[in-house]
């Protein structure tokens, strides 16, 4: 698809980094095969391409046309990018101030029951690129003025995710040291899941074979997503519905990703990310409202879920995707072996996307890591896998080249080639300026750790409720009939 601009159909062909022939965005006519025998209704294509069904006398009865929803896609492998640019209602700019709107209203009458509490979640890939593209150079100040522009638009409290990356990452490293210590055939490598793209391509294309490897950490969008909607809404004695949570990714398969079935509570009837806005969105709403975003003034992100103030913002070492190599890794290395890692040294294979990390103790190689950026890396990475070639231990896998900083959500993704390879290194120079911290010195994360999740053992129910989560066998239903060649 092209750039951000949003079409009747999802097409694959002016992606970089080639998967399957271009194809229209469908849904699939289902068949009961229980039901089908002698006499029973039976659906065709009518002259025009409209579906009809014929009932037993033969008489023809037109079917209405079905309603595609943001999880219809997961069930449907008519398209698998890295980044599907699909527009809906509920995961837009203009739903985020709908509510805002509604709200307006809902305190004009007086029915305060209805208002619901905005609560906005900043990834630091859309922190990043938003700074680029305003010309701040400090990103520490492009956060505190995003948090400040997004308070004036209705929105109470702005979290930065790079806390909710930290439990991630934790979690992430955590689980391998078990994997690692098992040693099972279905356990190793370990795959990362933090990217939606990447999981639902797997989820459809590779199915049950690839799952057992797949880390069941949530990624830090639902991580997040567990802590609004469930320790932040019991601090604010409100009910997960009551709160109205926005995530801003660098990444249009993000959207996907909230819409599953899994981070739905049947029981409050809440999603744990209620929308999903790109970074390429939210500098359209900053226009939008004729807002220059560096005449603002700065304002810290809202606690628990910061720092003492804006200088405290930080990434995780390891480039833009989200560290999870260099976490692991250092964790890992330390918890097996009693090692500290001082300096890491990669290899690069094919390409810049393909790199390797090994760690040998009296020359027997002990772990062995690699990152897998683009679905080129990845089809090779699995080719191994099936073959039984795929000698790593855990693979950070991304599905866009160079990471999420590339997100297709990103505001340079809209830009012409030659552009936007003249924009990320300045977004890669700008993230990469921040201190480097280690998730296990988060004190804030263990506080939670003990007072949010009963401790951090694996017996821990409330862990594996909050922070993890599973992955499904998608049938494939795509017919020659989809493909647009």
């Amino acid at each position: 698809m092209a750039g951000q601009g949003f079409s009747s159909a999802l097409k694959l062909t002016d992606l970089n980094d080639f998967i399957t022939p271009s194809q229209e965005c469908i849904m699939p006519v289902k068949i009961d095969k229980s039901s089908s025998k002698a006499g029973a209704a039976a659906v065709s294509i009518d002259s025009d391409g409209t579906y009809l069904e014929l009932d037993e006398k033969g008489q023809k009865h037109y079917l209405k046309k079905a309603t595609i929803t943001l999880s219809d896609c997961l069930a449907c492998s008519g398209c698998v990018t890295s980044a599907e640019t699909v527009l809906l209602q509920q995961q837009s700019q203009a739903e985020l101030l709908r509510v805002i709107q509604d709200n307006e209203h809902f305190k004009e009458i007086g029915d305060i029951d209805k208002v619901k509490v905005v609560v906005l979640s900043l990834s630091p890939q859309s922190r990043a690129s938003l700074a680029v593209d305003h010309k701040l150079t400090d990103v520490q100040q492009a956060g505190g003025k995003l948090v400040t522009f997004f308070k004036k638009l209705g929105v109470q409290y702005v979290f930065d995710t790079t806390f909710s990356r930290d439990f991630s990452l934790l979690e992430s490293a955590r689980e391998f040291v078990r994997r690692y210590k098992s040693s099972s055939d279905k356990s190793l490598p370990m795959l990362t899941s933090a990217c939606p793209g990447w999981v639902c391509y797997a989820e459809k294309v590779h199915g049950s074979f690839v799952l057992p490897y797949i880390s069941t950490a949530k990624s830090p969008q639902q991580v997040m997503g567990s802590l609004v909607k469930d320790y932040f809404a019991k601090l604010l004695m409100k009910r997960p519905d009551q709160l109205f949570h926005v995530a801003v990714m660098p990444c249009f398969d993000k959207k996907l990703e909230a819409s599953r079935s899994d981070f739905y509570d049947d029981v409050s009837h809440s999603k744990d990310v209620d929308c999903v806005l790109t970074t390429g969105e939210v500098n359209a709403l900053i226009k939008e409202q004729e807002v220059v975003l560096s005449n603002l003034d700065v304002q810290q992100f809202d606690k628990p879920f910061s720092g003492s103030g804006v200088d405290d913002i930080y990434v995780h070492a390891g480039g833009g995707a989200g560290g999870y190599l260099e976490a692991v890794l250092n964790y890992s290395a330390n918890k097996l072996f009693g090692l500290e890692l001082k300096d890491i040294s990669y290899k690069n294979l094919r390409n810049k996307d393909m790199r390797e990390v090994v760690v040998k103790i009296d020359e027997k190689t002990e772990l062995k890591f690699a990152a897998a950026y683009g679905f080129r890396n990845i089809q090779n990475l699995m080719q191994k896998l099936r073959r039984g070639r795929c000698n790593y231990h855990f693979v950070e896998v991304m599905a866009c080249p160079s990471g999420c900083l590339n997100g297709g959500g990103q505001i340079h993704a809209s830009l012409k080639a030659d552009a936007a390879k003249v924009i990320l290194p300045q977004v890669e120079q700008i993230y990469n300026g921040l201190k480097v911290k280690l998730p296990e010195e988060n004190e804030a994360v263990q506080v939670l750790y003990r007072e949010w999740l009963q401790g951090d053992s694996v017996e821990s129910c409330s862990i594996e409720k909050l922070l993890h989560t599973t992955y499904h066998h998608i049938e494939t239903q795509t017919t020659s009939l989809a493909i647009k060649w």
